[in-house]
């Protein structure tokens, strides 16, 4: 399996790294809220993106001749209470969460078929995990953080409130993540099907 260990680098080894600094960043982000103070600290602040000005901003910010300055309204709570913080956390939280187990099962992936074969069941099922991940896990992922954005808006500006037309302009749709996915889900059929012609060729030899 040397070859197929071959042709897995350098990515192989820019995602276990990649990892590895996640999850440490994100352990040592966690030990160090807990040491100082837990979390009531924390400053919530949300960006309202719906809301894009240029009259008032020109007069502090002005441009360049030819030019033009909008602003984008950010709301802060001077002292945020724990469904604050809740609704801070979920908007950023779901993206997270997808990015470090998304490289955790293509790190699995590579790994396995460093060890087992590339053209293998296994990696076509690793494939297929990963390609579900991203096509199921990026949009909802999306939808919670545009809720929570929506949510905590509404609850620091006084002319905005929670309704789907809210959450809806917050809302990216993840189309890359999406295609990606799908793209996985593809490569994973044909890399089913080329272990099955292998496994033939092997039968009749």
């Amino acid at each position: 399996m040397s070859e197929d260990r071959k042709m897995l680098e350098p990515m192989a080894t820019v995602v276990s790294v990649v990892l590895r600094i996640l999850l440490a960043l994100a352990a040592a982000g966690l030990v160090f809220r807990t040491v100082h103070g837990g979390w009531a600290g924390t400053v919530v602040c949300v960006t309202d993106s719906s809301t894009i000005s240029s009259h008032d901003a020109a007069g502090a910010l002005p441009p360049e001749k030819g030019a033009q300055v909008d602003w984008i309204p950010r709301y802060c709570a001077d002292a945020p209470d724990a469904h604050l913080r809740l609704l801070s956390t979920l908007g950023e939280l779901p993206s997270a969460l997808l990015l470090i187990i998304g490289l955790f099962l293509l790190h699995r992936l590579l790994k396995g078929a460093a060890r087992k074969g590339i053209h293998t069941p296994r990696t076509a099922s690793g494939l297929r995990l990963l390609g579900w991940w991203l096509l199921l896990g990026s949009p909802v992922a999306a939808i919670i953080e545009a809720n929570a954005e929506a949510a905590l808006l509404a609850r620091l500006s006084t002319t905005q409130d929670f309704t789907a037309g809210a959450w809806l302009t917050l809302w990216s749709p993840p189309y890359l993540a999406v295609l990606t996915g799908l793209g996985l889900l593809t490569f994973a059929r044909i890399t089913r099907a080329g272990a099955a012609m292998r496994e033939d060729l092997e039968g009749v030899v």
